[in-house]
């Protein structure tokens, strides 16, 4: 599972992206490279460019987890914009894991006024930073992800498959978003169905075969997700967080988050290790 969603951005100059055993992905100005999974990859400004070791030298800037890279040679320089968001791998969401390891959204595509607004914020505030850069760098950098899975869902839109095509399918999208913004509700498939405005045995057929898990099994991974973010994140007290993912007691949702995790929440807090799926 990934522990990491990471992209490039080109800002000037043109490189190859190698990885595995795949084609060389060529990038240009403007072009943006989703890495969905976190896995290894070289950057170089040909395909047939050996490696230098080290390849960079990082330059720390005073934001943790931050650096400016540089790789001095002879030819043209590139510059690129690149981040990462670090995932739980027990919590990371079906979604990315439908995704292809190596994304790619030629200049044409990425050239979305909102992304480029943001990508041009970070940049700026990596190149000064200044006082409030470390509150105004995470933010960005979740921000600009969020558009860049955008562009990527609307890059596959027409060839969707799973819960990229789930997502486009407005029946199925309003289900979900019935379930995300209200987890506590007492959800029955019918009750999903009439959000998503279809026949009940017409939307528990759809939701399965877009999603690959019923309604309800979906509701109960939401639930527990949400539960074990609040666990890891805050201190909110163990009735308030069963309440707000529909438990009527501290007990049975302790059972269910103990079936889910193998611990139960109070350890789960504890400990903040990873638990098995």
């Amino acid at each position: 599972m990934p522990d990491a969603v990471g992209f490039h951005l080109v800002v000037q100059g043109t490189c190859a992206l190698l990885h595995g055993g795949a084609e060389p992905v060529m990038l240009g100005p403007g072009d943006l490279v989703l890495r969905a999974h976190g896995d290894g990859h070289l950057l170089a400004d040909t395909p047939a460019t050996r490696p230098l070791a080290p390849p960079c030298r990082s330059d720390r800037v005073p934001v943790p987890r931050q650096a400016a890279a540089r790789s001095h040679g002879d030819g043209v320089v590139a510059v690129l914009l690149c981040g990462a968001h670090e995932m739980d791998a027990d919590l990371v969401h079906p979604l990315l894991r439908d995704l292809p390891e190596v994304i790619h959204i030629p200049a044409a595509a990425a050239n979305d006024p909102q992304l480029q607004a943001r990508a041009g914020l970070l940049a700026a505030e990596l190149k000064q930073p200044g006082p409030g850069t470390q509150a105004l760098v995470p933010a960005l950098l979740d921000t600009l992800l969020v558009y860049v899975l955008r562009g990527v869902l609307d890059q596959a839109a027409e060839q969707a498959t799973g819960w990229a095509a789930a997502l486009h399918d407005p029946a199925i999208a309003a289900a979900l978003q019935a379930v995300h913004t209200d987890p506590a509700r007492p959800w029955t498939v019918a009750g999903l169905a009439d959000e998503a405005r279809m026949p009940r045995a017409t939307f528990a057929r759809r939701f399965t075969g877009l999603i690959g898990q019923p309604s309800l099994t979906y509701l109960t991974w939401w639930r527990m997700t949400t539960a074990a973010r609040l666990l890891r994140t805050g201190d909110t007290p163990l009735d308030a967080i069963a309440a707000g993912v529909g438990y009527t007691s501290t007990f049975a949702f302790s059972v269910a988050f103990k079936r889910r995790f193998e611990m139960p929440p109070g350890q789960y807090r504890r400990t903040g290790a990873d638990p098995r799926p």
